[in-house]
């Protein structure tokens, strides 16, 4: 399969592997209490580092010194509360934008100095991309960055949504957003490994397809750790 078929159409790259193994986090876990007192916890555990992370840092390496470093960001991950259990808001990217369109993202964006914090630039961006203020936001910590082969350095921001306002989307950025319920996420029965081949290249992706939503790259590789990070003992 060329490399730029699956790079634009990531759905046709096979899976190499699906229902990966692993427990389903419970949902007694995955209650709020329970979030709260897990981003307390100081349990070891170790981010998993994809494909593409491996090749943007070992580029970076390769490149020390050159004066090119990786340009921070941050998402957010907002847990929803609906009812009694949480789903997690997701957005589609507009189709023009010049870093993943049309993919599924956290909302978040690129650090701006006058943010000071990442949490600040996660909430920033969550304002701005679809209308959330951070009053609303209950924030309970931060995961491991993950690495984009696009060259960022991205710092996801797990907080709390108890009661979700309206929200209104900047249309230049955003075409639309949906919920996932965290179960459904945080159950490795939904995951997969896709794998692009090339002539000069071989690289796995996570995927998680739900409905007509087919969850990817990035995004996925921070919800596998984000299982990783509830799943330790």
């Amino acid at each position: 399969m060329a490399r730029h078929i699956p790079y634009n159409n990531p759905e046709l790259a096979p899976v190499k592997e699906a229902s990966l193994q692993g427990a389903a986090i419970s949902m007694e876990a995955l209650g709020i209490e329970a979030l709260r007192i897990r981003f307390k916890d100081k349990k070891a555990w170790a981010p998993e580092l994809t494909d593409e992370s491996k090749l943007i840092l070992s580029r970076v390496a390769n490149e020390a010194g050159t004066g090119v470093p990786l340009k921070q960001a941050a998402v957010l991950i907002p847990l929803v509360k609906e009812g009694g259990s949480l789903k997690i808001l997701l957005t589609q990217r507009a189709a023009h934008l010049n870093d993943h369109p049309g993919q599924i993202s956290f909302p978040g964006g690129r650090h701006e100095k006058t943010d000071g914090t990442l949490i600040a630039t996660a909430l920033r961006e969550a304002e701005e991309e679809i209308g959330l203020d951070k009053s609303f936001v209950e924030l309970l910590g931060e995961l491991p960055d993950y690495f984009t082969v696009t060259g960022y350095r991205v710092t996801p921001v797990v907080g709390i949504i108890h009661e979700l306002p309206a929200l209104t989307i900047d249309a230049n950025e955003v075409a639309g957003i949906f919920q996932v319920p965290l179960e459904f996420l945080m159950n490795p029965a939904n995951h997969e490994l896709r794998e692009i081949k090339g002539p000069d290249t071989y690289r796995t992706f996570y995927a998680m397809p739900y409905d007509e939503y087919f969850i990817w790259g990035a995004t996925a590789g921070m919800l596998r750790n984000l299982y990783h990070f509830l799943s330790a003992e």
